[in-house]
């Protein structure tokens, strides 16, 4: 019998997104809006669950109605919740979301403060993030206070505990105070993580430079740095290691909405290293790994909403055959 796959933790903000009813309008155009459970590390734990993996959530969400559906969702899809705090006092987290005509998305938050940000250090489960082999998390929580003394106290502890530390910043950029902020807080925990996952924006974004090749991506190199992939939308992704780097291309799908695409590609890439991390060191093997984890990636876009669309193995190795 196969042993138990080894937890995967997912730390930071769960929200609802509202997504518009029609496609291609702006928030002020749409004549309504869809409640889609959202947020980026959460995204990341169902897409690690749905894949066979063993995934929990710790964050905080509003002692309402919405944070009691998302914590009901999360548990649906087989994520751990003892890592859940509820705020009595602070909402659940809001994002109206569109996707324009030029395909962009637009984000408008209401988060004042929202529950995620009230997140404390003494409220962190530690047990549960010690017993993480992989501990994944983003930037949104390094916002604001007290949910980023949270943020570093769990990645701190994580790593004392031996985990894989695995980070995708996950730029929000109406939610910072500024562009500058954003950047700086950033950069500011990048040396920490054992393995980055970057889009072409945030690439962009984060060295200032337009070009996204192989020198502006290693100019964010760092020497505890085991992965660096900077994902190309329907380009596929690159991958950079200390001893080799290449790409790997993706798959052509009829694309629907975007959201959780990343999510879905985070959460394939860790169910697979988790308990074979000399996969990062062969590169044939990483190839095949991220060519399953793009896969997941593009059927994510299929379908509207992250975790509705999110997919099985059965249905990524589908998609890898028919091509």
């Amino acid at each position: 019998m196969a042993s138990t796959p080894s937890l995967i933790v997912s730390f930071g903000e769960m929200l609802i997104d509202f997504v518009p009813t029609v496609s291609g309008v702006s928030l002020a155009e749409a004549p309504g809006f869809l409640k889609a459970p959202g947020g980026a590390p959460a995204n990341v734990a169902i897409a690690v669950a749905r894949l066979g993996g063993k995934a929990a959530f710790v964050g905080k969400l509003g002692d309402d109605e919405f944070g009691h559906m998302l914590a009901g969702i999360l548990k649906e899809n087989g994520v751990s919740g003892d890592g859940i705090n509820f705020d009595q006092g602070a909402r659940t987290a809001l994002a109206f979301v569109t996707l324009r005509a030029d395909g962009e998305r637009e984000f408008m938050f209401y988060r004042n403060p929202s529950a995620d940000m009230l997140l404390t250090p003494d409220e962190l489960n530690l047990e549960l993030i010690r017993s993480a082999k992989v501990f994944h998390y983003g930037s949104i929580s390094l916002i604001v206070e007290p949910c980023r003394s949270a943020h570093l106290k769990a990645m701190e502890v994580a790593k004392e505990a031996g985990a894989l530390l695995s980070y995708d910043p996950n730029l929000r950029l109406p939610l910072w105070p500024s562009a500058e902020a954003a950047k700086e807080a950033i950069l500011s925990i990048w040396e920490k993580a054992d393995v980055i996952k970057v889009s072409d924006v945030e690439l962009e974004f984060l060295t200032g430079s337009d070009k996204i090749d192989d020198e502006s991506a290693l100019s964010l190199w760092h020497p505890n740095l085991k992965l660096l992939l900077v994902t190309l939308g329907e380009k596929g992704c690159n991958y950079y290691t200390k001893n080799f780097h290449g790409s790997v291309g993706t798959f052509h799908v009829n694309t629907v909405d975007t959201t959780g695409a990343g999510d879905s590609f985070v959460g394939a890439l860790l169910t697979k290293i988790v308990d074979d991390q000399a996969i990062l060191e062969d590169e044939s093997r990483l190839k095949e790994v991220l060519t399953f984890a793009c896969a997941c990636g593009a059927i994510t876009t299929t379908k509207k909403g992250a975790i509705p669309a999110l997919p099985t193995e059965s249905e990524a190795l589908a998609l890898i055959k028919g091509n």
